[in-house]
């Protein structure tokens, strides 16, 4: 089992026991109610082109998928926002590889609908060395197809334990990506996958580096 499993099976087991047993089956209820709307099989597949994008970093500062694709590889990672444990496991093991991803001639990115200065937060608390973008209203992982609105009857259990994400994101949507990770190619070709509505199942980290 790879480092990042082995976390998330430790916060797995301090949050049984550290949070109300209603609050985890109403997180479960979300999950599998994302289940049966197929959103890993309507998504953008392996083979798929993806669109361009130009969007800011932590630092306001724009940045493309072309820029970065003349220069090799991409790897994108969307996640949900900070405020979530298990995108925060994700991003801090990607960092703690991104030598071994650099190595390989590509870069590494990742995206959340929260606005930069939260991400600001975040790429500080973790001192990410990899770009951290924001994608206003999800208008860009709407076009991979991972995206949700978060049911009404959880929302009120993610403010109960003191998630807001009109604050985060700075909207009233309340919309959310799909944890999940894509390798492009520079023809923005998509050449490997992994996207879950269960946001507990990660990339295999180790796996994404053979492949590149």
């Amino acid at each position: 089992m790879n480092d990042l499993n082995n976390q998330i099976e430790i916060l797995n087991a301090e949050l049984s026991k550290q949070v109300p047993q209603e609050i985890l089956i109403a997180f479960q209820k979300s999950i599998e109610d994302l289940k049966s709307q197929n959103l890993e099989f309507n998504s953008l597949k392996i083979g798929d082109k993806i669109p361009e994008f130009c969007l800011p970093n932590a630092n306001n500062e724009l940045i493309t998928s072309a820029s970065i694709l003349n220069s090799g590889k991409m790897v994108i990672a969307f996640y949900r926002g900070a405020w979530c444990p298990y995108c925060n496991l994700e991003l801090k093991a990607l960092q703690e590889n991104l030598s071994k991803i650099k190595e390989k001639e590509t870069t590494l990115i990742a995206i959340s609908p929260q606005s930069p200065d939260n991400s600001v937060s975040l790429v500080e608390k973790h001192n990410l060395q990899f770009e951290v973008l924001t994608d206003l209203n999800n208008t860009y992982a709407k076009q991979f197809g991972i995206t949700f609105q978060l049911q009404d009857f959880v929302l009120p259990v993610y403010e109960a334990i003191g998630i807001k994400l009109a604050d985060f994101n700075k909207d009233e949507e309340n919309t959310l990506p799909v944890p999940a990770v894509f390798l492009i190619n520079e023809k923005r070709e998509i050449i490997y996958k992994f996207c879950d509505v269960n946001y507990r199942n990660r990339i295999d980290i180790e796996e994404l580096i053979n492949l590149l």
